[in-house]
Order: structure tokens, then sequence, then C-alpha cells
């Protein structure tokens, strides 16, 4: 599926459960879609011309111009269950965070460490907003029908954190085991006698007229 198609799919699943103005739109995919999907702001109003264009969607205007209310056609929502029939698309990774643990041995041991605490603060963060997401959820009646589905996708974002952070912990005590290794791999400094403790020579005797 192209992106654009995706994008198209992310707006009109969006607008099947309520019309809703472009930015309520916008705002809605951030926080609601946003654990697993976003969408640029740029690319969410060119979509919904096109989407309007194609008849999948109308506006109406209410309370002024700025104010374009737009509601799913019955075109539109035959157009949505056809992109949704339709196979995802696997994504190529690109994870910023595993890209610099890979060459962690550039970055320095405290330096990764420290990415790793970061990651783990976050995944506890993600598994609050779920807890949050889910609580909404049920206190909303006007939900109920899509609910069920909408939390299987909560329920992925809170595995995703648990697992996130159980890995964080595991790579923190790798890293803690690692790091006492060098040190115990270091060589010791040689021993340097203190002048107090070295053998008084002639000349030293004789300059403390002894």
């Amino acid at each position: 599926m192209p992106r654009s198609e995706q994008t198209q799919t992310a707006i009109l699943g969006a607008l099947s459960i309520m019309p809703m103005t472009g930015y309520a739109l916008r705002e809605e995919i951030r926080d609601t879609l946003g654990h697993f999907w976003s969408e640029s702001f740029g690319q969410i109003y060119p979509a919904l011309a096109e989407l309007e264009r194609q008849s999948l969607v109308e506006r109406s205007a209410e309370g002024g111009s700025r104010s374009h209310t737009f509601a799913l056609t019955p075109a539109g929502l035959l157009r949505l269950r056809e992109l949704l029939a339709e196979p995802p698309q696997q994504e190529k990774p690109r994870n910023g965070l595993l890209l610099r643990l890979f060459f962690g041995s550039q970055l320095g041991a405290e330096a990764t460490r420290r990415l790793v605490l970061d990651a783990r603060e976050k995944a506890k963060a993600q598994l609050t907003q779920m807890d949050v997401a889910r609580r909404s959820l049920l206190d909303d009646a006007s939900l109920a029908d899509q609910a069920p589905y909408i939390l299987l996708t909560i329920s992925a974002g809170e595995h995703s954190a648990r697992a996130s952070i159980a890995w964080a912990n595991e790579a923190l005590a790798e890293l803690a085991m690692m790091a006492e290794a060098v040190m115990l791999e270091a060589p010791e400094a040689p021993n340097t006698p203190d002048d107090r403790d070295a053998p008084e020579t002639p000349s030293a005797r004789n300059s403390f007229g002894s």
C-alpha cells in the first residue's frame, strides 16, 4: 500500500468514528493513534483535499469558513473497508537507539548507559499513557462498539512498553557487569616507595647533620 493510501486510511478511519474539523482530525490522529501511528500535519490537509475531490469525504461549514467539519460519505466508508482489507505494509525498521548501541564502543560505556536509562524512562511514560487511554476509553460510552478493537491496540502498546522496560533493565545489568570486568582487568599502578620509607644515603644523613 503506497504511503498516500496509508494516510487516507488513517483519515477515513478517524472520520468513521465521528465527523470533525481538520484541526480536530490531526489532534485525534496524534493523541489517539499516536502510540502506533503518526502522520505529519503537512500530509493530512492535502490528503483531505484529495479525499474530498474523490467524494469520499464531504465538508460542511459551521460557524464560519474556519470551522469546516469533514464527514465520511457512503463511498468513503466503502473505500475505508477496501483499504483495511489490504495486507499491511511492512515498514523497514529504523531505530536510532539501537543504531547507537550497536556502535557503543565508539560512544563509551557511560554515554551508552544514559541512553538506556532514557529509553527506560520513556517506556515507563508510555505505560502510564496507555493506562490513561484505557481508562478514558472504558469511560466513554459513545465508543462502546469500537472499544474492544481499540483495546487491542492499547494492549499492544502496554506489552511493548513492558518489554522495553525489561530489556532496559537487562541491558543496564549487562553494562554494569562490563564496567566491573574492565575495572578488574585494569593493571594495578606500580608501587612507588614513599621517600620516608627509602633508606637514607650518607649524603642525606650529612645534609641533616646526623
